[in-house]
């Protein structure tokens, strides 16, 4: 994922963790918010400790990026969104996962119903 597509900053991850509508999935949890300053949708990966050890949280997150990079350039714009890694993630396939993304980008209303 590009530099550009991703949170970055602490205070943006602040910013969209308490200001912005969560969703919640047995593999990950999505918090959106729109952002009227970014011309296009920048997305942060988090996996905490609860996730498993060092090794686990990196596959997590590195699964959670692939699944959504395709799913990006369909997003809607003017959107920040952390994407929370759950525990069940660490033994989850990638078509597991994109199938979760999908559920949970259509749950907020921010991909099509005709896309996937």
């Amino acid at each position: 994922m590009q530099r550009k597509f991703r949170l970055t900053r602490s205070e943006d991850f602040k910013r969209v963790r308490q200001n912005g509508k969560s969703y919640a999935h047995p593999l990950v949890v999505l918090v959106a918010q729109v952002d009227e300053t970014s011309m296009h949708t920048r997305v942060g990966v988090v996996a905490g400790k609860t996730t498993g050890n060092a090794v686990q949280r990196n596959r997590a997150k590195r699964i959670l990026r692939e699944a959504a990079r395709p799913l990006l350039a369909s997003l809607a714009s003017n959107l920040d969104m952390m994407l929370i890694a759950r525990s069940g993630l660490v033994s989850a396939t990638l078509e597991e996962t994109r199938a979760a993304l999908i559920y949970l980008f259509r749950r907020a209303q921010i991909l099509p119903a005709d896309e996937s």
